[in-house]
């Protein structure tokens, strides 16, 4: 297994702030998979620059609200 990416996110967090939004309309919103929501939001995949300013507007935030670096 590879290691994880530093990068920590808020995205389970915000879509259930946003009326519990299924995975699937998530990543139907944004133009990825369901499986890629579910890797982004177990810190198994690091979204793209794109993925993540889309997934930021898409819950009206930056994109420092939803994704975070972990470490130094």
């Amino acid at each position: 297994m590879g290691k994880r990416p530093p990068i920590t996110n808020r995205v389970r967090e915000l879509r259930e702030e946003h009326g519990k939004m299924s995975q699937a309309a998530l990543g139907e919103a944004v133009g990825v998979t369901r499986h890629t929501i579910i890797a982004i939001e177990q810190g198994r995949y690091s979204p793209s620059l794109e993925t993540a300013f889309r997934i930021a507007r898409l819950f009206g935030v930056g994109v420092e609200d939803v994704f975070g670096w972990e470490g130094k």
